[in-house]
């Protein structure tokens, strides 16, 4: 009995992720073509499975180029002087622009991986990574700004840490400590290595 259990955890193991991968691409793309599912059809007479993506990975990839020529560069800091002058509006689209520039612009924050000392008596560390070294304009001297995220939640907290509370880890890359933390730990350094 203990070895037909044992099997069903390890297909469970082998099964859970494909599975529930599949599940969200699946969900994405359905989302999609739900969408955009009248227009699709009046245009070509026929629903193509994920063309709905595709539309939409195509609209922000050409909204892209477009930023980057010099005929609508202008028009697109315009609209984003607007964004950022309307009252409440600001807020908003100030914290979701940081949010995703965090992440996939130039000026990426999530790229220095550190442990932050949480008790020192017990050792307790957690890891996060350094989102801002210079905190003068909060007028505090010797203290660094460090997200600390959640493991599997796309949430997290941001702390003020004294600086020799925190140990910038070298020989790890900031996705790697991502994939780590997010797994809750499960994932070992080396075979996140693996898989980047």
């Amino acid at each position: 009995m203990k070895s037909v259990i044992g099997y069903f955890f390890r297909g469970l193991l082998l099964i859970a992720p494909i599975f529930v991968t599949g599940y969200v691409i699946f969900v994405i793309i359905s989302s999609m073509d739900q969408l955009f599912k009248d227009f699709i059809i009046d245009l070509i007479g026929v629903q193509i499975p994920g063309l709905g993506l595709l539309i939409v990975l195509s609209f922000i990839t050409l909204i892209g180029l477009l930023s980057s020529t010099l005929i609508f560069k202008p028009v697109f800091w315009s609209l984003e002087e607007l964004m950022t002058r309307t009252p409440l509006i600001k807020i908003v689209y100030s914290s979701i622009r940081d949010l995703f520039s965090a992440f996939v612009s130039d000026k990426k924050k999530f790229n220095q991986p550190v442990l932050v000392n949480i008790n020192k008596e017990s050792g307790l560390q957690k890891l996060g990574f350094i989102t801002l070294e210079d905190l003068s304009f909060l007028k505090v001297k010797d203290k660094v700004a460090v997200y600390l995220p959640h493991s599997y939640n796309f949430s997290g907290n941001l702390f003020i840490v004294n600086k020799d509370q925190v140990t910038f880890l070298e020989g790890i890359s900031s996705t790697d400590a991502m994939k780590f933390i997010v797994s809750g730990g499960v994932a070992d350094v080396e075979q996140v290595n693996k898989e980047s």
